[in-house]
C-alpha cells in the first residue's frame, strides 16, 4: 500500500459486487462465487470448484469522486505440469461505461496441475495490490472487473474520496450459463470474453454461468439458475458432453428436458434461448473424450484431440452434429407450449467460414478476435430486431 493518498477504506459488501451468486468469508476477506454454497456441496470434481470460484463477470462497482483507487486481493494462479506460464490474471477498470486501465496482482497463491493424471497442488501465497491512478475528480460509476480466469479473494477497497453503491441503472439482467468458452478461455481479459462484449453492445447487467470443462447439464447448476432473478436467460449446451463423454442419446434429451423444467420453475415466462454449439471440427462427428496432446507442451503448445470413435455414434455416443439436431427438436417440440422458448444454432456464432478465417488454435477453444467476433454476432441475433432478447 502506498502513502501519497489520504486513504479510505471502504469495507467490501454484496451491494458493491455485480456478477456474483455468492460471497464467503475467508481469513483474508471475500470470495465470489458464482454457485450458490448449496450447490457448490454438490459438486463432484475439482474442475468445476475450481471453475466457479474464478469470477468471470464477476465486477466491484460503486459511484465515488476518487482519483485513485487500490484493491487488496489474493488471486490463485494456474500453473500447468510441463506448460509455459500462464500470464497474470488481468483486472480491467470501467469508469462510466468506457475502459480506463487494466492491471494485474504479482504472486498470490500458486495451485499446479498435472493434465496427465489430474493431480494438483497448492502452495500459499502474498496478498497483492493493484492501483488505478489519476483518475477524474469528478462523480462517476467506477467498474473493476476481476479476472476471468483467476480465482480472487477480496481483501481491501482503498480510495481517496468516499464510496457509495451504483445506483440501479434499470438494465435488464441477462443470465447465461455454458463451457470453457462462455467462461472467456483465451479471451484477452474480462471484459472481453463473448458474453461480456455482448452484454455491453446490448446495454444488460451480465451474470455469467460460464463454467470451464463444466456445462454438463448439473441439476444443481439448474436450480441456481432457477432461483436468480434475471429477465432474460441462456444455456449454451453440448461441447463439454462431448468432452467428457459424459452421457449417451438416450440420456441426453431427458437431461435436457429436466435443466429446462428446472430453469422454468422459476422464471415461467422468461425469455429462455437454447444455444447449440459453436463449430469445432474434431468433434463434428467424432465423439469424446477429449483429451491433451501431452507431447506438445514442452514447446509451448496446446492441443486438444478426439478420442472417440465415429463409428460409436451408432450406439448412441454424442457428437457436436448429433447434439445440435437434437437440441433444435427438442426447443421446438417445447416452444409449441412455451412461446418464449428459443433456439439459435451455434454455427450462425461460430461456423465453418469463420473457422477457415480464425481457426481455433488448439482445436477446441476460440482466441481474443474470435471471442469478439461471437460476442458480437450474439448481440445482433440474440437482442435485436426479431431474436429472442429483443
Amino acid at each position: 500500500m502506498t502513502t501519497d493518498h489520504d486513504w479510505i477504506t471502504t469495507p467490501i459488501t454484496a451491494d458493491l459486487l455485480r456478477g456474483a451468486l455468492d460471497l464467503e468469508p475467508t481469513e483474508r476477506g471475500l470470495l465470489p462465487h458464482r454457485l450458490p454454497a448449496r450447490a457448490r456441496r454438490q459438486i463432484p470434481d475439482g474442475q468445476l470448484a475450481m471453475a466457479e470460484a474464478q469470477p468471470s463477470g464477476v465486477r466491484l462497482v460503486f459511484r465515488t469522486r476518487a482519483t485513485a483507487v487500490e484493491l487488496d486481493t489474493l488471486p490463485t494462479k494456474l500453473v500447468y505440469v510441463g506448460a509455459p506460464p500462464r500470464p497474470d490474471g488481468v483486472y480491467e477498470l470501467v469508469v462510466d461505461g468506457r475502459p480506463a486501465g487494466r492491471a494485474s496482482v504479482i504472486g498470490g497463491r500458486t495451485m499446479t496441475i498435472d493434465m496427465a493424471t489430474g493431480a494438483a497442488s497448492t502452495r500459499p501465497g502474498a496478498v497483492g495490490t493493484l492501483r488505478f491512478d489519476g483518475l477524474s475528480d469528478g462523480v462517476k460509476d467506477v467498474e473493476i472487473w476481476l479476472p476471468h480466469n483467476e480465482s480472487t479473494e477480496l481483501v481491501a477497497l482503498r480510495t481517496d474520496a468516499p464510496v457509495e453503491p451504483a445506483p440501479d441503472r434499470g438494465r435488464k439482467v441477462w443470465l447465461h450459463h455454458g463451457s470453457s468458452i462462455s467462461h472467456g478461455s483465451d479471451a484477452a481479459g474480462p471484459t472481453s470474453t463473448w458474453p461480456a462484449r455482448a452484454a455491453s453492445l446490448a446495454g444488460v447487467e451480465l451474470i455469467n454461468l460460464g463454467l470451464s470443462g463444466s456445462a454438463l447439464l448439473d441439476p444443481f447448476t439448474a436450480r441456481a439458475m432457477r432461483d436468480t432473478a434475471a429477465d432474460l436467460i441462456s444455456v449454451k449446451i453440448g461441447i463439454n458432453l462431448v468432452n467428457t463423454d459424459a452421457m449417451r442419446l438416450r440420456a441426453f434429451g431427458p437431461a435436457v428436458h429436466g435443466f429446462l423444467d428446472t430453469v422454468r420453475d422459476g422464471h415461467p415466462t422468461t425469455p429462455l434461448l437454447v444455444v447449440s454449439p459453436l463449430l469445432c471440427p474434431i468433434h463434428e462427428d467424432t465423439p469424446g473424450p477429449t483429451a491433451p496432446e501431452l507431447s506438445d507442451l514442452g514447446a509451448g503448445r496446446l492441443r486438444f484431440l478426439a478420442m472417440g470413435d465415429p463409428a460409436e455414434r451408432a450406439s448412441g455416443k454424442l457428437t457436436l452434429r448429433v447434439i445440435r439436431d437434437e437440441l433444435a427438436r427438442i426447443v421446438e417440440q417445447r416452444a409449441a407450449e412455451d412461446p418464449n422458448l428459443h433456439h439459435l444454432d451455434g454455427l450462425d456464432l461460430y461456423g465453418e467460414a469463420d473457422f477457415a478465417e480464425l481457426p481455433l488454435p488448439d482445436q477446441l477453444h476460440p482466441d481474443a478476435v474470435t471471442h469478439r467476433r461471437i460476442g458480437e454476432r450474439f448481440a445482433r441475433l440474440a437482442f435485436t430486431a426479431q431474436g429472442a432478447f429483443a
